[in-house]
């Protein structure tokens, strides 16, 4: 094999539209942007989010409190998760994946209290909640942040 012998996958390319080449094409003249105008002049158009000079909806809507752009949200589970693993085995998030609870972990996950543990576990997490930390504890188990 050559490099002369490559070619793209069919269908993968296509021929792009040659505008202003006559009237014939379909594409001549004003190259498909029509008579004058904002949109027909070289560099025309408007921004993102433009609404003609209307106010635009971003800054419309009412705006309250705090929003931390780097937030790390974690995935939460209750505690009745728990019961899908053996008596004294460790729960990680590794452990949670290959159980099939979630498939994917960004960030960590907390743990909330919804539900019963009746199984001592090690379970090390990113959070906790009070009462999730509470039923783990009482069932004998072990909360670590990790």
């Amino acid at each position: 094999m050559y490099i002369n012998d490559l070619s793209p996958v069919a269908g993968s390319t296509h021929v792009d539209k040659r505008k202003g080449r006559g009237h014939a094409t379909g594409n001549g003249k004003t190259a498909g942007r029509g008579h004058k105008g904002q949109k027909a002049r070289s560099g025309g158009g408007t921004r993102i989010g433009f609404e003609g000079g209307q106010m635009p909806l971003a800054r419309r809507i009412p705006k309250r409190g705090f929003n931390n752009i780097f937030a790390k949200p974690l995935d939460s589970l209750n505690v009745s998760v728990l019961e899908r693993f053996e008596n004294g085995s460790v729960v990680d998030v590794q452990a949670i994946k290959d159980a099939g609870i979630i498939s994917h972990c960004k960030y960590g996950v907390k743990f909330l209290g919804n539900g019963e543990v009746t199984k001592k576990l090690t379970v090390k997490a990113s959070a906790f909640s009070e009462t999730a930390k509470q039923k783990i504890e009482a069932a004998g188990g072990k909360a670590e942040v990790v």
